[in-house]
């Protein structure tokens, strides 16, 4: 049996039509088992070490902003190796626009590093980062509790479309304006939060 660490991403975690989307796929439990999920903001150290990989990017800096400007969803799966491969079939590439279509990060992801979970690539690599995570908290249980529908809506393809001209410079003071519009009626966050959940998806485009 391998475990794998699974992160809900902030532009998954507090995308409430998203979350719904994709916590009704996890709790499925089709080819594995949720063992822990709770709410957790990561300290800066935790996740440069989470990425140490990718110190020497140019966008790291923007990274560590993104993963830790706003609390995520933290958990830890169970699978044999066939499950877990299922699943980061079923979850699809990394980029965006090379996602599998009818993967989750096909359906969900904005674009660039804002797509959706991180979930670990190997029973190795789960192992690893359940150690490392585990020295911040127990991944023991399952303590947040979400709902499997939203009437917020999903806005993600406009978004994406919008991100994409942002990124280009392509009336960008424009596209900014209507993407938060659009994260205003997905999202529950007010105030500084929903300040830090626009400056790290906009970030993603520019890093």
């Amino acid at each position: 049996m391998a475990q794998a660490l699974l992160i809900f991403k902030p532009d998954a975690a507090h995308r409430l039509a998203v979350r719904a989307g994709i916590w009704s796929w996890l709790r499925t439990e089709s080819e594995w088992s949720i063992k822990a999920l709770t709410w957790f903001h990561p300290p800066p150290e935790l996740v440069r070490s989470h990425y140490d990989f990718l110190q020497a990017r140019p966008f790291f800096p923007w990274l560590v902003d993104f993963m830790t400007g706003l609390p995520v969803l933290v958990g830890r799966l169970e699978a044999e190796p066939a499950g877990l491969e299922q699943m980061r079939y079923e979850l699809g590439e990394t980029r965006i626009h090379e996602s599998r279509p009818g993967s989750l990060r096909e359906r969900y992801g904005i674009g660039g590093g804002v797509n959706v979970l991180h979930l670990s690539d190997s029973a190795e690599s789960g192992d690893r980062e359940i150690e490392l995570w585990r020295a911040y908290l127990p991944l023991e249980s399952v303590d947040a509790q979400l709902p499997t529908e939203s009437e917020r809506p999903d806005h993600t393809f406009h978004l994406r479309s919008l991100a994409s001209q942002y990124g280009d410079g392509i009336h960008a003071d424009l596209a900014a304006q209507e993407i938060m519009r659009l994260l205003r009626e997905e999202s529950d966050l007010a105030g500084d939060r929903f300040e830090a959940l626009t400056r790290v998806i906009l970030g993603a485009f520019t890093s």
